[in-house]
């Protein structure tokens, strides 16, 4: 691996594309650190508290949000505009009509998703600053415009460097955002564990347990996002002119984990703002109880994430996999499945395929982001926020960027990284 970055730096072009990646993420761990404008940090943590919502995205957004920087509220709002627009696109006509017109549809559909990112930003930096009135120095009109148009600004430029590294850097913008914001959290978890180390609260085997579970973590992790259902496709020739095409055999990959890490973001949103509220509204016995059967890490808790995850892992993977249109495109280009009629019994079989190996990703992302809960128990460290969906986030991310490294050396003859 040293031997291919080695190699991989000698070629000028990748070269400038890993420092252009490198010197725009750190622009953003820069402005992770400069402070909204009117704003009390101490008495902005002690407002949010230490609940699981501030968990979330502060490990997102690398600090930004417990600093209360002009990258607070991250790159959230992008990715829930594209969510939305990717489900608004199966239900507008409009908008489906633009996602099957090719590089010209899909612009189209990448404006509106950022104009739909800052409406979305704008509007819950409004939320987010009139929340905030006991940590604004000068509560006003002005102030709450100044914190809304800063944090929206700020969301804004995080898109645009996202959207620059897709385009001029290496691996997808917005993702690497999003890795760089939990790696640079790691530190700071080394560093506390070190220090429940010499206190000795927790012992040397806590500390090799945790290690052995994250590399088993890890291998899985790796294991499932490559792993693939292939189907065997089979193409009858055609003479096009003076020329045959088709008559070979190859395989529609149907991948075990196709939603990637979006049920598991779905299902920690639903779940983790109802908290936050009744943190909020603490006071009554009600909430106090409500709070308590609906804590991280309770077994209501723990069940109802599970359930989320799968119920959502399921939708989303409808959403984006139209067995339907795939069956359509495999006739259109004279192909069938070996044993199967094209058309209709074709989308079946492919729906009844991917309904099989949804619910082994379905099942492995539910058990991944529950995972915290049991390693808390196995090694009695506690305070384990690099877990669930930030290592789903980090190596499907470091998975994505390495492949595109990958194919960049195997187009000059060198050797890759991958073996």
């Amino acid at each position: 691996m040293l031997e291919s970055l080695k190699s991989a730096l000698t070629v000028a072009e990748l070269r400038n594309k890993l420092l252009f990646t490198l010197a725009l993420l750190f622009v953003f761990r820069i402005g992770a650190h400069v402070p909204v404008p009117g704003v009390d940090v101490d008495t902005f943590r002690e407002l949010i508290g230490t609940g699981a919502l501030l968990g979330f995205f502060d490990v997102i957004s690398g600090g930004a949000f417990k600093n209360f920087s002009v990258f607070a509220m991250s790159i959230t709002p992008y990715i829930n505009a594209s969510i939305i627009m990717q489900l608004l696109t199966v239900v507008i006509p409009h908008l489906e009509r633009l996602a099957k017109e090719g590089d010209e549809g899909r612009k189209k559909i990448t404006q509106y998703t950022r104009y739909f990112t800052v409406i979305l930003a704008f509007i819950q930096a409004i939320g987010l600053s009139i929340f905030l009135k006991p940590a604004i120095i000068t509560p006003g009109i002005i102030s709450y415009l100044v914190i809304a148009i800063t944090l929206t600004a700020g969301t804004a430029f995080l898109m645009w460097l996202g959207e620059q590294i897709t385009e001029k850097g290496i691996g997808n913008g917005i993702s690497l955002i999003i890795f760089a914001g939990i790696v640079s959290s790691l530190p700071a978890g080394l560093e506390n564990l070190y220090l429940q180390l010499t206190a000795g609260t927790i012992n040397v085997f806590s500390v090799f347990a945790l290690l052995i579970i994250g590399g088993l973590i890890i291998a899985g992790i790796v294991t499932v996002n490559e792993g693939q259902r292939r189907i065997p496709v089979q193409y009858a020739k055609r003479v096009v002119g003076r020329r045959v095409y088709g008559g070979q055999t190859t395989h529609l990959p149907l991948k075990v984990n196709q939603a990637g890490v979006i049920p598991v973001i779905f299902a920690s949103s639903i779940l983790m703002f109802p908290e936050q509220i009744m943190h909020w509204m603490s006071g009554s016995a009600i909430v106090a109880f409500l709070m308590k059967m609906f804590s991280w890490g309770s077994p209501l808790h723990t069940i109802v994430y599970a359930l989320l995850i799968i119920g959502f892992t399921y939708f989303y993977t409808a959403v984006i996999m139209n067995p339907v249109d795939m069956a359509d495109n495999i006739k259109k280009y004279g192909g069938f499945i070996p044993g199967i009629r094209p058309g209709r019994p074709t989308a079946e079989h492919i729906a009844r395929v991917m309904g099989k190996i949804t619910l082994a990703g379905a099942v492995f992302l539910a058990a991944i982001a529950i995972l915290p809960n049991f390693v808390l128990l196995a090694t009695k460290i506690p305070n384990i926020y690099f877990g669930g969906t930030a290592l789903l986030i980090v190596v499907g991310v470091a998975l994505d960027t390495m492949k595109q490294i990958e194919s960049h050396l195997l187009m000059r003859s060198y050797q890759g990284f991958i073996k």
